[in-house]
Formats: C-alpha cells, sequence, structure tokens
C-alpha cells in the first residue's frame, strides 16, 4: 500500500469505486458472452438445422458447466487469491466465446454437439467469476457500502443486453451469426489486460492511501484477506463445508438465488427468441427490443443496492435492508405473467420492463453472501451459492424448450417464470431467518 497522502485522514482515496466500476465492466462482458447464442441462435438454428429442444439444450450447456465449476473455483479462489484465477478465467471464456463462430462447418446433431462443448466450455472458465467478485467487494468494502458494490457488479447482467444486445444484433444482421463470437471474443481478452493492469489487493493498490485503506477496514472489509488466501485454504474441510451445507439461512438464500435465476435465464437465453418467434420481431428489432428491459433490470439493480444500504444505516438491521427490496422487487416481477393477457408489441416490453426493473431491485443474493459468508470460506461459499443458482439455468433453459415445443408457445413458459418469483419471497421470510454472519465450529 502507497500513496499515503499527509492529509490523508481528512481526505481518502476512492479507489474501491475504480475496483468496483471495472467489476461492473468485466461482469457486463460476461453475461454479454453468456448471452451470444440468445441472439445470434434463430439465425444460427435455420442455418445449422436446430428444432427447439436442441436449442433448449445448448442455451443450458453454459450453466451445466457453470455450476459444476463453482466448488472447484471457489477453492482456487481461496487456495491461490482472486486476481490470479479471475485473469486465467476471463482469458479462457474468451477463447471459447471465439471458438463458437467456427460452428458452422458442421450442420445438424454435429453442430449442436460442437455448440454445446464449446458453451459448456465457456460456463466452465466463467464459474469462478461471481466468487470472486463477491470475493473482492468483501475485501475493498466496508459493509455500509457492500450493497451498493454487489448491487453495481450484479447490475451489469442487465447493462451487458442494455450494451451489447443491440450491437451483437447488427453483427447478425450486417456480418451473419459467425461475427458475434469473434468480436466478444476479442472484446473479452482486452478486458483480461484492462483487469490485469488496474485491480489489486487493498494492500498492493499503489493508489490507495491510509485513510482510505483504514476507512475499509474499520468498517469490516476483509482487507487482508487475498494476503492469506494460501492458508484460507486450509479452510477447506468437508466438516466446514457440512457446516455451509447445513445452515437454514444460507439454505433459504440458495433456494431464493436459484428461483431469482430462473427470470435471469429466460432474460438471457429465451427472451430474444422469444419476440422473434412469439411477437413476430425481426432479429435486429428483437436485439434493440431487449435492451429495453435490460435497461430497467440495471436501473432497478443499482436502486436496489442504493436502497438496501440506506436502510442499513437507517435501521442497522440486516433483515429489513436486504429483505425489504427483495420483497417489492420479486412482486413487481411476477407481474410477467400478465404478458400472456395482452397483444399489443409495445405493451408486453413495458410489462417486461417493469418486471426486470423489478428483479432488478430484488438482486441482493451477493450482498447477502459477503454478509453471512464465513471469513475463511468466502470463496466456497459463493461457489456453493452460485452453485444452487445457477443449476436454474440447467433446468430453465431446457424446461422452456419442452414448454414451446409441446404447446406452440411461450404462454407456460411466463408462468413458469413468474411463480418462481412467488417462491423468492417464501424463501427468504420463512426459511433463511435473521442474517447475520456464519461463524464456523472449531472441528470436535
Amino acid at each position: 500500500m502507497s500513496a499515503q497522502n499527509a492529509d490523508g485522514a481528512a481526505r481518502r482515496t476512492r479507489v474501491r469505486w475504480l475496483i468496483i466500476l471495472l467489476l461492473f465492466i468485466i461482469t457486463t462482458i460476461n453475461y454479454a458472452d453468456r448471452a451470444t447464442f440468445s441472439i445470434a441462435g434463430q439465425s444460427a438454428s435455420k442455418e445449422l438445422g436446430l428444432d427447439p429442444v436442441a436449442m433448449g439444450y445448448i442455451l443450458s450447456a453454459f450453466a451445466w458447466a457453470y455450476v459444476l465449476g463453482q466448488i472447484p473455483g471457489g477453492i482456487l479462489l481461496d487456495r491461490f487469491g482472486s486476481k490470479k484465477i479471475y485473469t486465467i478465467a476471463l482469458v479462457t471464456w474468451s477463447f471459447f466465446t471465439a471458438l463458437q463462430g467456427l460452428a458452422g462447418i458442421f450442420t445438424g446433431l454435429g453442430a449442436a454437439v460442437a455448440l454445446f462443448a464449446m458453451r459448456f466450455m465457456v460456463g466452465v472458465a466463467e464459474a469462478p467469476s461471481f466468487p470472486a467478485n463477491s470475493r473482492i467487494v468483501a475485501a475493498w468494502f466496508p459493509g455500509s457500502e457492500r450493497g451498493t458494490a454487489s448491487a453495481i457488479f450484479n447490475a451489469a447482467q442487465y447493462f451487458a443486453l442494455v450494451a451489447f444486445a443491440p450491437l451483437m444484433g447488427w453483427l447478425v444482421h450486417q456480418f451473419g451469426w459467425h461475427s458475434v463470437f469473434f468480436v466478444m471474443g476479442a472484446v473479452g481478452l482486452v478486458a483480461a489486460v484492462v483487469f490485469v493492469k488496474f485491480v489489486h489487493a487493498p494492500t498492493e493498490h499503489p493508489a490507495i492511501n491510509t485513510a482510505e485503506f483504514d476507512y475499509i477496514e474499520a468498517g469490516g472489509g476483509l482487507v487482508r484477506m487475498e494476503d492469506k488466501a494460501a492458508s484460507n485454504g486450509a479452510a477447506f474441510t468437508w466438516p466446514n463445508v457440512r457446516q455451509v451445507l447445513t445452515s437454514r439461512m444460507l439454505l433459504g438464500v440458495y433456494l431464493g438465488q436459484y428461483c431469482i435465476n430462473v427470470l435471469t435465464y429466460f432474460f438471457v437465453t429465451w427472451f430474444p427468441i422469444y419476440l422473434v418467434k412469439e411477437r413476430g420481431l425481426s432479429i435486429l428489432q428483437a436485439g434493440f427490443t431487449a435492451a429495453a428491459p435490460a435497461l430497467c433490470g440495471f436501473v432497478g439493480g443499482l436502486l436496489g443496492g442504493i436502497i438496501s444500504d440506506r436502510l442499513l444505516k437507517k435501521t442497522g438491521s440486516l433483515d429489513i435492508a436486504r429483505k425489504t427490496p427483495l420483497l417489492v422487487g420479486m412482486l413487481l416481477a411476477s407481474l410477467i405473467i400478465a404478458c400472456n393477457y395482452v397483444e399489443q408489441e409495445w405493451l408486453v416490453i413495458v410489462i417486461m420492463a417493469v418486471a426486470f426493473f423489478g428483479k432488478g431491485v430484488a438482486s441482493l443474493g451477493w450482498a447477502v453472501v459477503a454478509d453471512t459468508s464465513p471469513k475463511e470460506m468466502a470463496g466456497v461459499t459463493g461457489g456453493i451459492f452460485n452453485t444452487f443458482g445457477n443449476i436454474a439455468g440447467i433446468v430453465t433453459p431446457i424446461v422452456i424448450g419442452y414448454i414451446v415445443k409441446g404447446t406452440g408457445s411461450f404462454d407456460g413458459a411466463l408462468i413458469f417464470v413468474g411463480v418462481h418469483c412467488l417462491i423468492t419471497i417464501a424463501a427468504y421470510f420463512l426459511i433463511v431467518g435473521k442474517i447475520q454472519r456464519l461463524v464456523l465450529k472449531p472441528a470436535a
């Protein structure tokens, strides 16, 4: 740690906000890479001869690997630190994103298998990303700012489509579906260079001063987490994992994240296809139209974090601060079912925008993980949380694929998504109980 000012006690630096900005940019690219096939898929499916069920499995391939990689990714983060593992992950997923552009050399079953395999590898590589985000936020932010910081990087999932859906739709329209994968792969590799240059641990960052460091540490920031990454890896024992897996509080959080992610994965997989197949938009129109609900989700995500932190400062209660936005947000998100009962395209987009705004407000799961994870196992606990949450990425695309093929419409799919919003409320209010940091009991 350097760049200490003589008057640092009065004027602290704000390096932590640069760190969260960079995490936001990286996570935007992360989610855009997940959504590449949802934008390019309609055009690719015609060229490659893929039916809705094959599309469902291809769209789910990412999540199969993402889920399987969560706990190993968390172990690697706790053992080797966030920066090293995150950099390797970013380079690897960008490479496999670009590689999907070559899938056109196959057709039919061969194309489906190739795309499944490459999206699977993207999922493996992205697995450590969100647990790493959570660890970095826990290290760089005091508890009173953690909701906002977590909301910022989590809101990137919506901004990804705001920023990249129009671009990807235009690329498909102008240059064909292959170009989407090549361009997004290149963007990721550039981002990796930026990440390596500017993201460091609080104890190693050249721009932070003593005042900011002390402020973060006094507020509960785990500023020396990365310094102890190697020793923290020893905290991974099966008895410790058992404590995490049997905590009623965390089990409720895990269930809530699964249900929230049903909406997330509908949005990043089937939503643009829904606009084309069910609502008759062109691929170019769908790319731009998908950006409207995404923008509302982005705004909701930021507001949810800000409101949560203000409630925490005002009441001192994590329960009130985290659960109140979740309740309001999930009630709004459940309105997605209303799209089944309207015909006007503009009204469908308005309802979707309200639903994704609500989903954004409610998306405080990563803040709750930063609040509740055992200090010795932040990476592993985040990995377990993300494992449960992203099982929805396996289930949702496949179930919706079968619903659409079996019924010929998306009506049942929207009901499936909306019901999960209500289950999220039940999970947090009936199962989680008091939100507090889990303290591991020593081995007998």
